[in-house]
């Protein structure tokens, strides 16, 4: 090929890129930023097989078997089954009267940013809201915590292995929140789970029309709503510009460009049942799915509507009356909402009842069955483990065991529902991160050094 030839076939090579580039839809033309700018830096602890033999298992999904045996390998579930063969080397745990279920989730704390210890109003140990504005989509959890909260450890005592840190409720929009796996680790990046999608904190009622107090937007659910609504608009308009190129990247309006996509999965904190219908009416508006409404102390009302438009609820036993909007809350919320088909789970939203999500759960089991209701405690096992599994959008990775999963595991010392039982044994991806039986495979932090030691005895 001479230059004249290599100079033309270059010269109509461009021209057709640039036509067939004009001629593509403006969504073509430039594609929307990557949330995920911080990428997860999570290695999982290095460790050989183990097997728990003799236990009796809670499977997360309401089953129960007796006496059966449970492999750890290569950080997955590699066989559950009575008396099964494990490869040479492997570490065996006798779990003779005991009971081994899934590593707990809680989708809902603010560890790392309600650093302990800490008062509320204490701005150096608060990064739970950044209460600048009522839209604040942009911030991020994952850039204020401190992964040396004792919190942390004392959760993972509890047999909590993922969290999900959300921002606080005083804004509209009040951020991303991050899912975490609970191990030790300098940063937060080292915690973060692997290709988890991000949560989008949204908050109705009360709290944000609080700004009303201060002269600003808004002061009313009418202000609530309609600002939420305007800003499913901008992000609406925003993303068209911004494929057009006549945009520049606005943090907060991309945030809200990917949860009307499905990539980011939509958290409401709401106490009133009439506010969650508003919530839903919003969500089918623009197009988003509300994965969870939390705290919902109301939600037994709407139960029907809820399980319609697959909205969960992350609700707490006995926790309301503490304000106008959570006036009606009752204990036999979890129960109702499980006894209509709609999804439940337990969550914390404090440090110490993330500390006891099966205690806080067998509150809500009492409750059911004094109101009539048949609940196994295996089926209730659901709604810390499989549950919220399926909000976070990791039912194929955590929340129950079976085969393949990751072998995300604890072993009690009883009945984990029964207040005398204690996490013996947690693992994350087959490494044992809490031995309660050894101090010295316990999470020690910056702020517990020179702590008294824990109590050895059971």
């Amino acid at each position: 090929m001479n230059k004249i030839t290599y100079l033309a076939v270059f010269v109509i090579g461009a021209l057709c890129t640039y036509l067939v580039y004009e001629g593509l839809p403006f969504q073509q033309k430039q594609a929307l930023p990557q949330l995920d700018v911080n990428p997860s830096r999570y290695e999982p602890i290095a460790s050989g097989p183990i097997v728990i033999r003799g236990a009796t298992l809670y499977d997360g999904l309401g089953g129960v078997t007796q006496d059966t045996d449970i492999l750890l390998e290569s950080g997955k579930i590699k066989s559950i089954g009575e008396g099964i063969q494990v490869p040479d080397g492997t570490l065996t745990i006798d779990g003779t009267g005991k009971y081994v279920t899934p590593g707990l989730i809680d989708i809902h704390t603010h560890l790392g940013t309600a650093t302990m210890p800490y008062s509320t109003g204490d701005v150096s140990n608060w990064d739970v809201n950044e209460a600048t504005g009522a839209v604040k989509p942009e911030v991020r959890a994952e850039h204020a915590i401190w992964p040396q909260d004792p919190s942390f450890a004392t959760t993972l005592a509890g047999g909590v292995t993922t969290l999900q840190v959300l921002p606080g409720s005083s804004n509209l929009f009040g951020g991303l929140g991050v899912v975490l796996k609970n191990v030790p680790a300098p940063t937060a990046q080292a915690m973060k789970f692997p290709g988890a999608s991000f949560g989008l904190k949204m908050a109705c009622g009360e709290n944000p029309k609080g700004y009303g107090d201060e002269g600003k937007e808004p002061g009313s659910r009418m202000g609530n709503v309609a600002m939420q609504r305007q800003a499913w608009l901008d992000a609406q308009a925003y993303e068209q510009e911004y494929r057009a190129g006549k945009r520049q990247r606005d943090l907060g309006l991309e945030v809200l460009v990917a949860a009307m996509k499905g990539d980011v999965k939509v958290h409401v904190h709401c106490y009133r049942s009439d506010d969650m219908a508003t919530m839903m009416d919003m969500a089918n508006e623009f197009g988003f799915k509300i994965a969870a409404f939390h705290h919902a102390v109301e939600a037994y009302k709407i139960s029907a509507l809820l399980k319609e438009n697959g909205a969960c609820s992350a609700v707490w036993s006995d926790w309301w009356g503490y304000k106008l909007e959570a006036l009606d809350g009752i204990q036999e919320n979890a129960a109702f909402l499980d006894a209509a088909g709609a999804c439940v789970a337990m969550h914390s939203d404090f440090a110490s009842v993330g500390q006891m999500l099966p205690i806080e759960t067998a509150k809500a089991i009492a409750a059911g069955r004094r109101a009539g209701l048949e609940i196994s405690t295996a089926h209730a096992l659901t709604w810390i483990t499989s549950n919220p599994a399926k909000i976070l959008g990791l039912e194929d990775q955590i929340g129950s065991l079976e085969t393949g999963k990751n072998a995300d595991v604890v072993l009690w010392s009883g009945d984990p529902f029964s207040i005398y039982s204690r996490a013996d044994q947690v693992f994350i991806d087959g490494a044992v991160v809490y031995d309660r039986l050894d101090p010295k495979r316990r999470p020690v932090t910056d702020m517990m050094t020179g702590q008294p030691a824990a109590e050895d005895k059971p």
